[in-house]
């Protein structure tokens, strides 16, 4: 066996190459022989990528690519320069307005005008005018359950924002969208601090020497446009910056109008439930926050059941924020707030119109001082009136009757207790036929005829013959008036003429005494109105005021002295106790005697008693009275008294058409009746101050012993005066 060298011979395949290609063929060789040494030995790669192989499509992509960063660039540069540039024109606006915003005690009344309170005869409130600012109220000093009820109903989120929510706006803009509205029409999306701002008008006050109304002050201030909205939001942010929460809360509690005139939530609550918005349920609370969004629509006033409704929505969602629990909100579901007996009744609208009438402008309707004015108004009484009207109307009128009605109850001493100056007995503003509406009188002016009379030495026993009769009158020719019955009675004496209303004897009265002293009479009693000329003054071709012919009747009531009718009897500014001034009517100067004033009362009590206006009578009180009808029935009258109150009533038509089968003896005084019978109901019965007429003395005739006939008989009575008699 041979022996191995170290040197391995060449292969055969080694000869086949060259010296330099064995070379790599060898480390070929060596190369895979030894990979996996080869393969740990590698270098790290580098922690970039190598740049990628560009192509002809890769190069378009790129330069779009290209293209869409640069205007990214460009876009963003430009948005977030405008976005700084905005950033400070809000920064610099904000910065202005809490510059200008004053002290938190300057924004909490900010009413241009004052308000009116009115008081009835016992000091209680019956009604208001004007704007009613109850008193400045404190997230503090009002009840819980009205902060709450706000929050709940306005912003939810008012404790949590800077003055606007983008949440809340953006809400908003999905529901208008939703209903078919613009973006910005409807639903707000307002904050508490905005809806202050829109309060505020942005901090410009109400100028009345601007030419403005301040109705359209109003309404320029809750205009809903973008722009205003942008400058709402500033003042909002700036309002923030310069007050606590709270303190806005205060001051949208006491600046919110809240329907009927009520400026804030103290005068709203007392003005709805007669107390303090310190004091209110969670019902009523509910009820004062649903105002917000509609104070007309849902104010208690124009509908309770509405607004309950309203309030029950309000009370679901202060159960749901958790400021109710389960049982309280029920509870407050169960029972629904309730007006106050004042706003209930909402007692003396058109006597309320005409106490303001009476008052001097500037403290009245453009007065800029809180005024408190005590008046005659008796609630009872008015009330009476009221529901009289109704239940005549309802029983005894045609439904589709368009026939008005008034009525005007007054003390003696001209101090009007009730008032009603139409059918819609609850309302206000609106034409008062009591006070403003001139009409023919009729025979309801004859008692100032016999007035006249009387105060001159007639009696009511004297006589006038009813017969036809004709007088000319110059300019006009021949007037020939007839009885209302077209008969004629002959001989009757004043009570019997005025007690069946006779016309012929009222003139031939008027004519004898003086019609020039009756129409002085007639005005010296309160009568101011234009009275006629002619003859036909005794009839009541004249026209005048049912107030005025109340006010009349009331100084025959007192004894025959003037008296001029008023309402208003002690007017105060809020906060002070001294008077500005007083009543500025009640009883004048004498006008007819006062023993002529008591046969009068007791010729009208004969009216009532036994003549046309019987159906005036009131079981167990004597009543006086007059009925009165003019020319064509255009116009129906009737006026009484008992010794308590005087109450006028008229009844016609606005347009002066005819009534149809109605007379002052018909329903004019069933209406006095009814009235009558509920203002006296639980009085003691009085007698009238009348005085019956002594009838003329007469002396005896002469007797004889004949039976008193002849001249034997009068001798023999002559004998006996001078002798005596033996028998």
């Amino acid at each position: 066996m041979a022996k191995r060298t170290g040197r391995k011979p060449p292969l055969v395949a080694d000869k086949r190459y060259p010296t330099g290609s064995r070379s790599k063929a060898s480390a070929k060789s060596t190369g895979r022989s030894s990979r996996k040494t080869a393969a740990k030995a590698k270098p790290k790669k580098s922690g970039r990528k190598p740049a990628p192989r560009r192509s002809g499509r890769g190069g378009i992509f790129g330069a779009l690519r290209a293209l869409v960063r640069g205007i990214f660039r460009l876009v963003w540069g430009f948005s977030w320069r405008i976005g700084m540039v905005f950033a400070l024109l809000v920064g610099l606006g904000v910065g202005y307005h809490y510059s200008q915003l004053p002290e938190l005690s300057a924004l909490l009344d900010g009413r241009a005008r004052g308000s009116v309170t009115l008081l009835d005869r016992d000091g209680k409130v019956f009604a208001w005018r004007g704007d009613q600012f109850g008193g400045v109220v404190t997230t503090e000093t009002v009840s819980p359950n009205l902060k709450n009820a706000i929050i709940a109903t306005e912003d939810k989120r008012f404790y949590r924002h800077f003055g606007i929510s983008p949440r809340g706006i953006a809400s908003a803009v999905r529901i208008n969208l939703s209903e078919g509205r613009g973006p910005l029409s409807g639903h707000g999306g307002s904050t508490i601090t905005q809806q202050t701002a829109k309060l505020l008008c942005l901090g410009e006050p109400f100028d009345p020497k601007s030419g403005q109304t301040e109705t359209e002050y109003e309404a320029n201030c809750r205009q809903g446009t973008l722009w205003r909205k942008v400058k709402e939001a500033i003042y909002a942010m700036a309002m923030e910056a310069k007050y606590s929460k709270d303190e806005i809360l205060t001051i949208y509690m006491n600046r919110a109008f809240l329907g009927a005139g009520a400026r804030g939530f103290e005068a709203a609550s007392q003005r709805y439930f007669g107390k303090s918005a310190a004091e209110v349920t969670p019902a009523e609370a509910a009820m004062l926050a649903g105002l917000l969004v509609a104070p007309t629509r849902f104010a208690p006033t124009n509908s309770l059941s509405r607004a309950q409704n309203r309030a029950e929505v309000i009370v679901g969602l202060m159960e749901d924020q958790g400021y109710l629990s389960a049982a309280e909100a029920n509870q407050a579901r169960a029972h629904p707030a309730e007006l106050s007996e004042a706003a209930a009744a909402r007692a003396g609208g058109y006597f309320a119109d005409w106490v303001m009438d009476e008052t001097p402008e500037f403290f009245g309707d453009k007065t800029t001082e809180d005024v408190i004015i005590k008046t005659t108004l008796d609630q009872d009484i008015q009330a009476a009136a009221e529901e009289a009207m109704q239940v005549v109307y309802q029983e005894k009128v045609s439904p589709g009757s368009k026939a008005q009605a008034a009525i005007v109850v007054m003390s003696a001493d001209g101090a009007v207790r009730g008032m009603v100056g139409g059918r819609k007995t609850r309302v206000s503003g609106v034409f008062n036929r009591a006070t403003q509406a001139k009409r023919q009188t009729g025979s309801a002016f004859k008692p100032f005829v016999y007035a006249t009379a009387l105060d001159l030495g007639a009696s009511p026993l004297d006589t006038v013959v009813d017969e036809p009769f004709c007088m000319t009158i110059p300019g006009s020719g021949r007037w020939c008036p007839e009885n209302y019955t077209h008969k004629n009675y002959g001989e009757v004496t004043l009570t019997e003429a005025l007690k069946k209303s006779l016309n012929i004897p009222a003139v031939k009265t008027s004519e004898k005494y003086g019609r020039d002293k009756v129409r002085i009479v007639a005005s010296e009693f309160g009568i101011d109105s234009d009275l006629a000329a002619g003859p036909a003054l005794a009839l009541g071709a004249s026209e005048s005021t049912l107030i005025e012919m109340t006010g009349a009747y009331a100084g025959i009531l007192n004894g025959g002295s003037s008296v001029t009718p008023f309402g208003l009897t002690e007017l105060t500014l809020m906060g002070e106790d001294t008077p500005v001034f007083g009543a500025a009517g009640g009883i004048g100067e004498r006008v007819i005697r006062t023993e002529a004033a008591e046969q009068l009362i007791w010729m009208l009590e004969k009216v009532v008693s036994e003549g046309t206006g019987r159906r005036a009578q009131l079981p167990g009180w004597q009543v006086a009275g007059k009925t009165g009808t003019s020319q064509q029935a255009r116009d129906a009258w009737f006026i009484g008294f008992t010794a308590d109150y005087v109450t006028g009533v008229w009844m016609g038509y606005d347009d002066n058409t005819p009534l149809k089968g109605v007379s002052g003896s018909g329903l004019p005084a069933e209406i006095w009746h009814e009235t009558m019978m509920r203002v006296q109901e639980g009085r003691t019965p009085k007698p009238l101050p009348m005085r019956e007429p002594i009838p003329p003395h007469r002396p005896e005739p002469v007797r004889s012993d004949d039976g008193g006939k002849g001249v034997g008989g009068a001798v023999n009575q002559i004998l006996r005066d001078i002798f005596g008699s033996n028998r």
